[in-house]
């Protein structure tokens, strides 16, 4: 044994998450909803490495001699910089330029996969997450856009969410005339300004003007600084908040068009709508910006009602892919961020966070050579009928074998002594109807005499017994 000194101890870096069977599971369940409707739009899986050279990630490393900040970065053996993405859409940039002659333009795309951040972790913030993302590369009209929004509220439907989401667009054209209007050239002082109209959900209109000014106070007295904008400036930006964007602005037409392809598709204010508050991507996106909004309460870490709020989001980014090539390239997409959507399913009660079930167990109560060689052909010809099955190959006595099926969630558990193989019998425990079954009895004697959810059958109908057992029967079917 070990000195217990030198032992090493088990810990979980900062940042990161462990996945037990019940969540992968159910991860993967709403995946596979997402890619039938991405699918069904005529989008195509693409599978990008973890790793990128540095440069290919770009404006979003603080330092490419070392990049330390913001990404995960290392040097190969030839001394290369790569990094782990950060996203998922340099990766694809970088994809469709390096592939540029062979693809179809437009090319569209969905890609689901971790990205990493190197930022101080939090509650709810982590270093490695996964995100679900589909572009349209090579298309430049704003019906590639409204596509895009229209995708996302099939998706939101099929999840089941309908009626409890909305699709919220606007137009970094537009934000930018209003910046023009009011005379804001300063970069800091543009950020402060698209960081207090995204506050315009939260705050209301007079908590934006707040910090379009001087700042803001909150009820616990922490100050936030305004953008500092005069009287004539701040009324330019909150009249477009209230609904009048700027004249002859071609954000202004583009939205327009968007929304008349939403209105000849169906899709009416209550699952797409403008909105003036939606601010993305200050340098990164160029167009149509939109993004994904859950509007049913969850209580916050003070217990009061808040929205869900973003679940996703994305835009127009016609700069991007033109990084690799001499001319532009306008480019339009979206990103979930799952986790978070996950999360958002299991507190609606739409995705189950419950373990799946496991195999079928085959009890190793005889250890003679005749009777294992026994045990591991049933287990082979459940496995041969499309049954998940394994043979116990610990050295654990019957109690603490059905324990162990318990702990695997297994559908049931076979049972066969040296009495039942002589006879040609095998003993079936269905676990699921048996422990439903003993919710309705108190008495451990009574339980026990009911033996319940258990039969015994005949060796041969071993596969067709089982196939009766509701879990079963759907694992066979690929349900």
């Amino acid at each position: 044994m070990a000195d217990r000194n030198s032992l090493i101890e088990a810990r979980l870096p900062r940042g990161f998450e462990d996945r037990a069977p019940a969540d992968i599971a159910a991860v993967d369940r709403m995946i596979a909803t997402i890619k039938t409707v991405y699918e069904r739009y005529g989008f195509d899986p693409v599978e990008t490495p973890l790793l990128e050279y540095t440069e290919t990630l770009g404006k979003f490393l603080p330092d490419t001699d070392r990049p330390n900040a913001g990404v995960f970065s290392l040097q190969d053996d030839d001394e290369q910089w790569m990094s782990l993405r950060y996203d998922l859409t340099a990766p694809l940039a970088r994809y469709f330029a390096q592939n540029y002659d062979r693809l179809p333009k437009p090319f569209r795309s969905y890609r689901a996969g971790y990205v990493f951040r190197n930022e101080k972790p939090g509650p709810g913030r982590f270093r490695q997450f996964m995100q679900f993302d589909a572009d349209t590369v090579g298309a430049a009209g704003p019906e590639a856009d409204a596509e895009m929004c229209m995708m996302m509220a099939d998706t939101m439907d099929a999840l089941g969410l309908g009626g409890r989401y909305v699709v919220k667009a606007n137009n970094r054209k537009v934000l930018d005339g209003v910046l023009a209007s009011a005379d804001v050239a300063d970069e800091g002082q543009k950020l402060a300004v698209l960081r207090a109209i995204d506050k315009l959900d939260k705050f209301g209109a007079d908590g934006v003007e707040l910090l379009l000014g001087e700042g803001r106070k909150d009820e616990s007295g922490d100050f936030t600084k305004g953008a500092g904008l005069n009287a004539n400036q701040r009324g330019i930006v909150l009249d477009y908040i209230a609904g009048n964007p700027p004249d002859d602005n071609p954000g202004v037409q583009e939205l327009g068009a968007m929304r008349g392809m939403f209105d000849a598709a169906g899709y009416g204010p209550d699952r797409i709508r403008i909105e003036p508050s939606v601010v993305r991507g200050l340098e990164y996106y160029t167009g149509p910006v939109f993004e994904i909004e859950l509007t049913f309460q969850v209580p916050n870490e003070k217990g009061q009602p808040v929205v869900f709020g973003s679940v996703g989001g994305g835009g127009r980014y016609d700069g991007l892919v033109s990084r690799f090539r001499s001319e532009p390239v306008p480019a339009t997409g979206f990103s979930i961020g799952v986790s978070r959507l996950a999360n958002a399913l299991k507190m609606t009660g739409l995705l189950s966070a419950e373990a799946p079930t496991g195999p079928v167990v085959i009890l190793v109560l005889d250890r003679d050579a005749d009777a294992v060689a026994d045990y591991q052909r049933m287990t082979s010809e459940l496995r041969q009928a499309g049954i998940r099955a394994e043979m116990y190959l610990g050295s654990s006595g019957m109690n603490a074998q059905m324990k162990y099926a318990d702990r695997r969630n297994a559908a049931a558990a076979v049972i066969v002594g040296s009495n039942e193989r002589a006879e040609g019998k095998v003993t079936i425990k269905d676990l699921a109807a048996g422990a439903e079954a003993a919710k309705a009895i108190k008495d451990n004697a009574e339980y026990k005499a009911a033996k319940v959810g258990q039969s015994v059958v005949a060796r041969a109908d071993l596969v067709a017994e089982l196939s009766k057992i509701p879990s079963i029967a759907r694992m066979r079917s690929g349900a």
